[in-house]
């Protein structure tokens, strides 16, 4: 394995159920990777985050874990994912798993040993809360209705902010703690080289009480989740040469700052999701809404330069398998110019900031939202649930399909697009949902034989990302933050500046005219000339001071 600083390090997301299918059965599997690592190898990627592979009823993906230290059997075996690691690890590609440890599935056997009786040792590895006049707080689950959940066979209500099928554990039971440790060090000894842990800030509880809102105050960023994770850190991988990154839910850059600073040995790396928040009206993510590019410039700066001072260190994003593809999203994908044109524009403008770069599977062809046109092409939980709630509410269909078409988790989830082949070449049986109908034209075939193609722009910016140490080490500087169109910034290391200049609109825009642009092009999409940028073009320079 090459040894290099994580930090200069690019992640390559799967989400294993949608990216290749070797048994025809229409989900992908851990072989399906295998196959594909020469692609990811090409591409130039370091690590690979893997979306939950344990063993799962699927409730919610994956993310309902019902046997941690088993692999679960719709994506193979053990023997499987440990020649996937065997075979990464020979091209220099690290693995990454993702592990759930803010709850487990109610097919855990914990679980199912919690339920027996109030006198089960599992009793309290888990929210259990008596209450005679219905649930014991007002909180809201992530995925719509109460958070309490009531269990009629021992007359009392377990909290579970997400799905009713995922109970959230209890961190202040030094038992729970302990489990999970063994857990993640059963995975580091198996040859994993980093984690990623879903909704981490959310382990610490604080009261239970109602909420003038949903509840969130109480167990975001809690009060002793730095305390368990200072713990963890200790317990498993810390000082180890892993990788770790935590998901943060509605959190703050103080507390990012001290989750990710070296110095209080907690994790390495944040992701917040704020960014992705503004093309929510009023906050409300199921209503139809455009980007608020201010606000997108404003939230990704603050963070730039509050995780920079802090010495903490930022995941840099725009998609995954929670989030609408991003080239439908903030770029434009109602023609093929325009799709090329703003896909290698956004990754041009995330991938020069600072902090580690993750691409999710499919984004690197520029991979659009498949504009489902009925509800029953969608398979997402919180999609569907969505879709009662707002039909109850009494919206049309036609309008809640709109705001899915923007909104829905399963944009990112139709099969990775391999070919132009019956289902994109990604399964030769039926797939478990529908392809997006593009896939003749967007796939990595076609964008491997085409130069001038988004694939190329990204295997770029990875290459830039390795060889020039501004991009990792160098500090920010905003630019023009009230223009209306362009997303301008500087990074400054050592004794070298490089200037970047984005337009986020299809129209050329006339750039500033006391912005200098003399300097060596580092990479460039559309055309710059006559102090004029081309729609969604992007350039970066090398400028003289």
């Amino acid at each position: 394995m090459k040894e290099q600083d994580w930090r200069k390090s690019v992640v390559y997301q799967i989400y294993p159920k949608s990216f290749n299918d070797t048994t025809g059965n229409g989900e992908g599997d851990l072989k399906g990777i295998i196959e594909k690592l020469d692609y990811l190898q090409f591409l130039g990627i370091d690590y690979i985050w893997l979306t939950p592979i344990y063993e799962s009823p699927m409730n919610d993906n994956g993310y309902d874990i019902s046997n941690y230290l088993k692999v679960n059997e719709n994506f193979g075996t053990l023997d499987d994912f440990k020649l996937l690691v065997k075979e990464a690890h020979q091209r220099n590609i690290k693995i990454m798993m993702d592990i759930v440890i803010n709850h487990t599935s109610t097919e855990h056997q914990w679980f199912k040993e919690a339920i027996k009786s109030k006198d089960s040792p599992y009793r309290d590895y888990y929210f259990f809360r008596s209450s005679e006049e219905g649930p014991p707080t007002n909180w809201e689950s992530k995925f719509g209705g109460n958070a309490w959940k009531y269990d009629e066979q021992t007359d009392e209500y377990y909290l579970h902010l997400f799905d009713v099928t995922q109970a959230d554990l209890n961190w202040d039971n030094p038992d729970v703690r302990q489990a999970l440790y063994k857990i993640v060090n059963h995975w580091i000894d198996f040859g994993v080289d980093g984690f990623r842990f879903d909704v981490i800030n959310l382990i610490s509880k604080g009261e239970f009480k109602d909420s003038k809102k949903i509840g969130k105050e109480f167990y975001t960023d809690g009060p002793r989740v730095h305390e368990f994770l200072h713990e963890l850190n200790q317990n498993t991988f810390g000082n180890k040469d892993m990788m770790t990154v935590g998901e943060m839910s509605s959190t703050t850059i103080d507390h990012c700052v001290k989750y990710s600073n070296p110095n209080r040995q907690e994790l390495s790396s944040v992701f917040n999701f704020h960014h992705l928040k503004v093309d929510y009206p009023d906050g409300e993510k199921w209503a139809k809404g455009k980007m608020d590019f201010h606000q997108l410039k404003e939230i990704l700066m603050n963070w730039q330069l509050g995780i920079y001072e802090g010495g903490g260190w930022n995941a840099i994003f725009w998609c995954n398998h929670d989030q609408p593809r991003v080239v439908s999203r903030f770029g434009d994908d109602s023609s093929e110019e325009l799709r090329q044109a703003s896909a290698k524009t956004l990754a041009i403008a995330l991938h020069m900031l600072q902090g580690t770069p993750y691409i999710y599977q499919g984004e690197e062809i520029g991979m659009t939202n498949p504009h489902f046109k009925s509800i029953e092409e969608y398979r997402d939980i919180e999609s569907l649930n969505a879709f009662h709630y707002l039909k109850s509410q009494g919206y049309s269909e036609q309008h809640i399909l709109e705001i899915l078409d923007q909104k829905s988790r399963d944009n990112s989830r139709t099969p990775m697009q391999w070919d132009d082949s019956e289902n994109a070449g990604f399964t030769s049986g039926e797939s478990w949902i529908a392809t997006a109908d593009n896939y003749q034209k967007i796939n990595v075939e076609q964008a491997m034989k085409d130069s001038e193609s988004v694939l190329h722009t990204y295997k770029a910016l990875i290459n830039l990302r390795h060889q020039n140490d501004i991009l990792t080490y160098g500090n920010i500087e905003p630019m023009y933050m009230d223009h209306n169109q362009l997303f301008v910034y500087r990074r400054h290391y050592r004794h070298q500046t490089w200037l970047i200049i984005a337009n986020f609109s299809k129209d050329e825009v006339t750039l500033p005219d006391d912005l200098d642009i003399s300097g060596d092009t580092i990479i460039q999409n559309g055309t710059v000339n006559q102090h004029k940028i081309s729609g969604f073009g992007a350039i970066v320079i090398e400028t003289a001071k």
